[in-house]
């Protein structure tokens, strides 16, 4: 699905009639989650669970804060696995994801990419894939996304806001892009992460609704991409929000003389990036992609492009230290 324009326009007098026709639905689509959150009593497992979610349909940048969120676990020496529902995939699990075999197909790009920095289990019962992570060794489990699934209990749920864009109108899926209501949904977490400049004036927001810590966090391309840096590229994408991936192509330095958005996980067919490589061969620029876009293409298409991976860096990392304190007391004790 790609995410609908109208969805970020602010509410009001010049609101899109789409919107305003839309939300007797999203009143719907508010009571269905009501219901479904109080459907069944959450398991618990034996260690820390740590979900990273957020409040809006869409990419947020919830798995490069998950992959952040792992190498400060890794750095006080607790080795932890993540937890996905393997998102575009096929595959039910619980599977633990072997790069050497699976596709994102079979599991979604986010599951190949966390796999790329720790042990990611694929469970669509998130329970389940828990149970089978700490029997395989996991001291903790980072959860990419179900914030609002019921099924398994969280000892820190983080919810991840894109600063740029905040919550959008304000309104439910379909009328907006809201899972659920901000207020309802800040009411189960520990705290906010605000992910680049908060444009929209989230922490604000927050505040209003419920004294929450907030954590600020940028995306930073590696310093590889650098080297794009006055080059002229074709940028393409089928991630939540595509434009934010050609900003940070901008904020490169690079000429960005084409731009091409796909719907998020779009399953990319042979010919259309044939298609897009020739047409950036036509143009005298380099074709380039995001991480979680590359996942989703074939090993040799994959030689074909450029890709631009990003990782979320803390603009102050001691509040999450904090948090992880709570959690884990004298080393690796769960509560």
């Amino acid at each position: 699905m790609r995410t609908p324009a109208f969805w970020y326009r602010p509410a009001g007098p010049t609101e899109s009639a789409l919107a305003w026709a839309l939300s007797p639905i999203g009143s719907l689509y508010g009571l269905a989650g009501r219901l479904r959150m109080a459907s069944r009593p959450p398991a618990r497992v034996a260690v820390p669970v740590i979900c990273v979610g957020n409040l809006v349909a869409g990419g947020a940048g919830k798995t490069p804060v998950c992959i952040a969120l792992a190498e400060a676990l890794k750095a006080r020496g607790i080795e932890p696995a993540f937890l996905t529902r393997g998102h575009g995939g096929r595959e039910r699990g619980p599977l633990l994801v072997d790069l050497g075999h699976h596709d994102a197909a079979g599991v979604g790009d986010e599951a190949l990419l966390l796999a790329a920095h720790g042990p990611c289990w694929v469970a669509r019962d998130r329970a389940a894939g828990a149970g089978a992570a700490v029997a395989a060794g996991a001291r903790a489990i980072v959860m990419d996304d179900g914030f609002q699934n019921p099924a398994l209990a969280k000892d820190l749920s983080l919810v991840v806001v894109d600063g740029a864009v905040g919550f959008g109108n304000g309104r439910l899926v379909p009328a907006g892009p809201l899972r659920e209501p901000v207020a309802r949904g800040l009411a189960r977490a520990d705290a906010v992460v605000v992910l680049g400049d908060d444009k929209a004036g989230v922490a604000a927001q927050v505040s209003a609704a419920r004294p929450l810590p907030i954590l600020h966090a940028r995306l930073e391309p590696v310093p590889e991409s650098r080297a794009l840096a006055g080059r002229a590229v074709l940028a393409f994408a089928g991630i939540g929000r595509p434009e934010k991936f050609f900003a940070t192509l901008e904020s490169l330095g690079a000429n960005v003389v084409d731009r091409v958005a796909f719907a998020d996980h779009h399953p990319y067919r042979p010919e259309e990036v044939m298609a897009l490589v020739d047409r950036a061969a036509m143009l005298g620029a380099v074709p380039v992609t995001t991480a979680k876009d590359a996942a989703r293409l074939s090993d040799e298409l994959r030689t074909l492009v450029r890709v631009v991976p990003v990782r979320a860096a803390w603009r102050d990392s001691a509040l999450l230290d904090q948090l992880l304190d709570r959690l884990f007391k004298g080393g690796e004790s769960h509560g």
